[in-house]
């Protein structure tokens, strides 16, 4: 116990010094028009490409409510008005966007030039974002107020494709010297004013915004990787809000600071239908048997996270309603059977602090069931080439099946069709693929739904991927002063207009 406690003692010390200049700038507080003083918000991931809106620093802008787009997403990952008031498809491949009447943070006008340039300069983006690898569109203006965008092929998602943290609507002033800079040039309720490199960052009111005005006068934030340095922070005070909290430290700041929710993250286990043991549909059958969820979500995320219910958790409400039972499932080799296969290889990550521990645990519910394992446990950036060749027997994974379009259907083509970009399970079945497609086809929402769950059903008759568990997110902050955190399961709100100290 000693050495536990030497080896965690300087890690509240290390917090507050991370965090001090944040605090320090914090105290004094500004009233403003708001509810309160300034927020003092802790993220998990430093930007990586200088907030550029075409890789993952999009996504801590919407988190920031920085950045917007001519769309947002319900809870339901419908499209509803954003930047455009309104919109519609004029036949497969051409839609017509309504422009709001709003201006951008540095007083210019929105204006269907504005979106223009915008959705061009996200298509010319190198490397292009990945809310753009499947298709290609063309957008025009037709008047101030309205624009025409044209896809290379028909795209049933193109109003939630719009809604992506990429595809931002950013001014004249952001495009210069070659590079974006979304830095004052936005639309949403918080202004980026200032970024100290993977450090800080500071947010002032927009005072501006089309929409209700921001309830905090500004937000300032750090980067701080650890997630135990998060939670200290938060206990010590040196912060408002911090974000994803490891579920270690849930438990030891209390209920008053966690709030846990539903995430759109299915934890699986790929098996290899190509290559070695699990090539035989039997022997995945039997690896599927052997898992015990409820073993999992007890033993490694003790009790925030929900078993498995299929590729599709909690995290997607609409999944449940609509799910049916796997089709044409194998029949399981016997535990003899099982014994005399060959040695398999299981492989995850550390980036992900859980999956390893999870991985030890699987290793022994198939170690029961007769099957010899040996663990590969590395970086990720070390086994994603390999597991995308099929060099591994079974990959443990946590995988937002939510991507881009906030649809599973982009996750159902690239994770399980013959040409998926994904398809660690290397799976290539004619039904998979031909009920993929059949959901891609469909515009309306109820429809494709409908049809993802068929697709799902097929996926999970073939054992290509196990469900292990559904992970819930942990974010942290006082929930009897802090009021108006985002609890999204797509993770692309955090802070919004209504989040404020009270």
């Amino acid at each position: 116990m000693s050495t536990l406690r030497s080896r965690r003692s300087p890690l509240p010390v290390i917090a507050a010094a991370l965090l001090l200049p944040l605090a320090a700038c914090s105290s004094g507080g500004d009233e403003g028009s708001g509810d309160g003083g300034r927020l003092r918000v802790v993220m998990a991931f430093p930007p990586a490409q200088a907030m550029s809106p075409y890789g993952d620093d999009a996504v801590t802008l919407s988190r920031l409510a920085v950045v917007e787009g001519l769309t947002t997403l319900d809870g339901n990952g419908a499209p509803q008005p954003a930047l455009a008031t309104s919109w519609k498809r004029d036949n497969a491949t051409t839609w017509t966007f309504t422009l709001r009447d709003a201006v951008f943070q540095d007083g210019a006008k929105v204006d269907a030039d504005a979106v223009v340039r915008s959705l061009t300069a996200a298509g010319k983006a190198s490397p292009l974002p990945r809310v753009l690898s499947d298709t290609r569109l063309t957008a025009t203006a037709q008047g101030a107020g309205t624009v025409r965008i044209v896809t290379e092929d028909p795209d049933p998602l193109l109003p939630q494709r719009l809604a992506n943290p990429s595809l931002t609507v950013l001014s004249a002033g952001a495009y210069k010297g070659g590079k974006v800079n979304p830095a004052g040039h936005a639309t949403g309720p918080f202004t980026l004013t200032d970024v100290k490199g993977a450090v800080a960052a500071t947010l002032e009111r927009n005072a501006d915004y089309w929409g209700d005005e921001a309830k905090a006068p500004g937000v300032d934030v750090t980067f701080v990787a650890d997630g135990t340095a998060r939670a200290n922070a938060l206990r010590t005070n040196a912060v408002d809000v911090a974000e994803y909290v490891p579920i270690a430290q849930a438990s030891l700041l209390g209920d008053g600071f966690v709030h846990e929710f539903p995430s759109a993250r299915t934890n699986g286990l790929s098996l290899n239908t190509r290559y070695g043991v699990f090539a035989d549909p039997a022997m995945r059958a039997a690896a599927r048997e052997a898992i015990d969820s409820k073993a999992l979500v007890d033993g490694v995320y003790e009790g925030r996270a929900d078993t498995s219910q299929g590729l599709l958790g909690p995290g997607v409400p609409w999944a449940a309603e609509e799910r049916t039972a796997p089709t044409d499932r194998a029949k399981a080799a016997g535990r003899g059977e099982v014994a005399r296969t060959k040695q398999i290889v299981l492989a995850t990550y550390t980036n992900r602090p859980e999956l390893p521990e999870v991985a030890t645990i699987v290793q022994q519910q198939l170690t029961k069931r007769g099957f010899t394992v040996k663990q590969v446990v590395r970086d990720y950036a070390q086994l994603e080439a390999d597991a995308l060749a099929g060099k591994y027997d079974a990959f443990i994974q946590a995988r937002n099946t939510l991507l881009d379009t906030a649809d599973p259907v982009s996750y159902l083509a690239s994770d399980f069709t013959c040409d998926g970009s994904f398809n660690i399970s290397q799976l290539c079945d004619p039904r998979v693929d031909a009920a993929i497609a059949e959901a891609t086809s469909l515009a309306g929402t109820e429809e494709r739904h409908r049809a993802e769950m068929t697709a799902e059903a097929a996926v999970l008759g073939a054992d290509a991927l196990v469900p292990l568990v559904h992970e819930r997110f942990v974010q942290g902050y006082d929930g009897d002063r802090v009021e108006g955190v985002a609890l999204d399961p797509m993770e692309r709100t955090l802070i919004t207009a209504d989040t404020h100290v009270g």
